[in-house]
């Protein structure tokens, strides 16, 4: 009797493992269609949606592959690469504040750490609102949205802040491994989505 009991514990414990195995190598291979269907460089919002998606359908027991993720990234794209315009515009923005700042200008660095800040700021909205992001959703609510729950919830921003330095950190250590941890920058987003909503 003894023996059975420890043997359901063991087998309860594999169990539990394979499962976050299983996502984990989940959120890696999301990474890798997401850097594929972010080449098109203004399509970066879309492939964040569409992966985003596809993890809260793994994470909660549900059919989907590649397939639906491409209908969702078709469905994402449509007003999506509006938001990818816009971003890029500031991420241009941002690198002239910085290239000022090392210029000498008077008050230069004071805007350059700004402009970077604002950057963060703008990248963990858009990720806060792919997360969430469903067919149908109109990027500009999920924006609005997403910057109210950056700002009420400074803890959840942090953590994906800290998923963004994972990924910069392994693009500089080990270029091609920054492709799969995408993923887990996106993971980071819905389970901080998913926290804030249980809140």
């Amino acid at each position: 009797m003894a023996q059975a009991r420890v043997r359901a514990r063991s087998a309860r414990r594999e169990s539990v493992f394979g499962e976050r195995f299983a996502v984990f190598a989940e959120c890696l291979l999301t990474g890798v269609w997401i850097a594929i269907a972010s080449l098109g460089v203004v399509t970066c919002p879309a492939a964040f949606a569409a992966g985003a998606r596809h993890l809260r359908r793994r994470t909660s027991h549900q059919e989907g592959g590649l397939r639906d993720f491409a209908a969702d990234f078709l469905a994402a794209v449509r007003g999506g690469w509006v938001v990818g315009l816009a971003g890029w515009a500031a991420a241009a923005a941002v690198r002239v504040d910085v290239l000022a700042s090392r210029a000498g200008l008077p008050g230069g660095p004071y805007v350059g750490a700004v402009g970077v800040f604002a950057l963060i700021g703008l990248v963990v909205t858009l990720l806060r609102a792919a997360a969430v992001w469903t067919p149908g959703s109109r990027w500009r609510a999920l924006l609005a949205d997403a910057g109210r729950r950056t700002v009420r919830d400074p803890a959840g921003s942090f953590l994906i802040v800290c998923g963004l330095a994972v990924v910069a950190l392994s693009a500089w250590f080990v270029p091609p491994l920054a492709v799969p941890v995408l993923g887990a920058a996106v993971a980071a987003a819905v389970a901080v989505e998913a926290r804030y909503r249980h809140r």
